[in-house]
């Protein structure tokens, strides 16, 4: 089988490096790809987000599946140009993939299939925003309505900051904003592939998007992950499938915009139970670099299955036992403007520690051929274990062999899980009123 991988980051060396160690892989290219991805695909200089651009590719390199890593090609109708023109493709429509790419197109779907979530409200205008911002109280949850690279949202208590943040969507041309109400418990990932109709849960994830120790500063595109969640409840999944995933994606394809891909759900395990914080239309990073590595099953197969229609007829997934856990590193200044054109070193002596896997994101090639900073997260380290505390032990030990100028990383990527801090909050029993005697 030839695949072609459309992304750039370490989701999509994550993609690749699955895909490399499937013995039914073939011939393996990417693009644009990057510094790490080049050791496995051949690249391609193509632009991702243009759709006639990346068709023409797949038909000249002969593919037999296309895969598309981030949204924005998928909000651009890249998926449907690969269709259109006989190939196999595994990502949502356009049409479909505004169940990221709109969070009130979002919502109004979720409403419609009864899929339990927080209170929300949209706003064009500052006014309203205030207004909202009022009735649903602080914590003030603060979304842009479009796509924001997963640096759209500002949780805070501070009502001036949430202002400013809602101001800062609304001067953006056709900015909307959408005030919810804030979700308390610890948050899940759940990746779901479907083909419209059957959908198939892998392995949940919990990620980290705080920039700093302790969930401190501001949120970024995710600094680590973990799994599996050895504290969540032991039939969360099954409970997730039920009353979010297959009714949303039922409720696409009645609406004539069937969804097919994965369908990225993150959830607040609540003391009302289960509730969406929200959909992505694609495998979320930094999840997918632990998710994958978990994943025993070849992956090309569960992908093209989805990409055919055919996942009914699949074979259970397989996981390898143990846990896996990734943590980023970060270039000075993430996640701000970030510097950039560094060299990286230690790669590959953090790679020939047993299990560990070094995932590229930001990264290109400088003059000599050696990989150089070029994004604000620059790589991921994976590494698994017979259980999470030694995963953790090896990831760390890994980090600790890379050197990037001025970069950071999180220190507590799993530690709560691991000291068995993670407590899903319960609906307080009724106090007692008394009797007078």
């Amino acid at each position: 089988m030839k695949v072609l991988v459309i992304g750039s980051g370490a989701r999509e060396h994550a993609i690749v490096a699955a895909l490399a160690a499937d013995a039914s892989v073939t011939e393996l290219h990417a693009a644009p790809g990057n510094a790490g991805i080049d050791v496995a695909a051949t690249l391609h200089p193509v632009d991702m987000i243009d759709p006639a651009a990346v068709a023409a590719l797949a038909q000249d390199i002969g593919a037999d599946l296309v895969i598309v890593g981030p949204e924005a090609p998928l909000v651009a109708g890249v998926a449907d140009a690969v269709r259109d023109a006989g190939i196999a493709c595994f990502g949502p429509s356009a049409a479909a993939a505004k169940l990221e790419a709109s969070k009130s197109f979002a919502k109004q779907v979720m409403h419609a299939a009864r899929v339990p979530t927080a209170r929300a409200g949209v706003a064009n205008d500052i006014e309203t925003v205030a207004m909202m911002l009022a009735e649903f109280g602080a914590p003030h949850v603060v979304k842009d309505d479009g796509l924001a690279a997963g640096k759209g949202v500002v949780v805070t208590n501070d009502r001036a900051e949430a202002l400013a943040h809602a101001e800062a969507i609304l001067s953006k041309p056709n900015g909307r904003v959408v005030i919810e109400e804030f979700l308390d418990g610890p948050e899940v990932s759940l990746f779901c592939i479907t083909d419209g109709r059957t959908v198939v849960p892998l392995q949940p994830a919990q990620d980290f998007k705080r920039v700093g120790d302790g969930d401190e500063g501001p949120n970024t595109g995710g600094m680590g992950a973990y799994t599996p969640l050895d504290w969540a409840p032991e039939n969360l999944v099954a409970d997730v499938i039920a009353s979010v995933a297959q009714p949303t994606i039922d409720e696409m394809a009645r609406r004539g915009t069937p969804f097919a891909g994965v369908l990225y759900i993150g959830l607040a395990l609540t003391a009302r139970g289960p509730r969406v914080i929200e959909f992505n239309a694609r495998f979320g990073d930094p999840e997918t670099q632990v998710v994958l590595a978990s994943l025993k099953s070849p992956l090309a197969g569960v992908l093209m299955a989805a990409a055919r229609g055919e996942l009914a007829s699949l074979p259970a997934l397989e996981w390898f036992s143990g846990a896996a856990i990734t943590v980023v590193v970060a270039a000075e200044n993430y996640p701000a403007t970030p510097v950039t054109g560094d060299p990286i070193l230690g790669i590959d002596d953090a790679t020939g520690l047993s299990t560990v896997l070094v995932l590229h994101a930001g990264t290109t090639l400088g003059a000599d051929g050696q990989p150089v900073s070029a994004g604000g997260r620059v790589i991921s380290v994976v590494a698994r274990g017979t259980s999470l505390a030694a995963a953790r032990d090896v990831v760390y030990q890994a980090v600790e062999k890379i050197e990037l100028r001025g970069s950071h990383y999180r220190t507590d990527i799993a530690a709560k899980a691991i000291d068995g801090l993670i407590e899903i909050p319960t609906v307080a029993a009724p106090q007692s009123l008394g009797v007078n005697k």
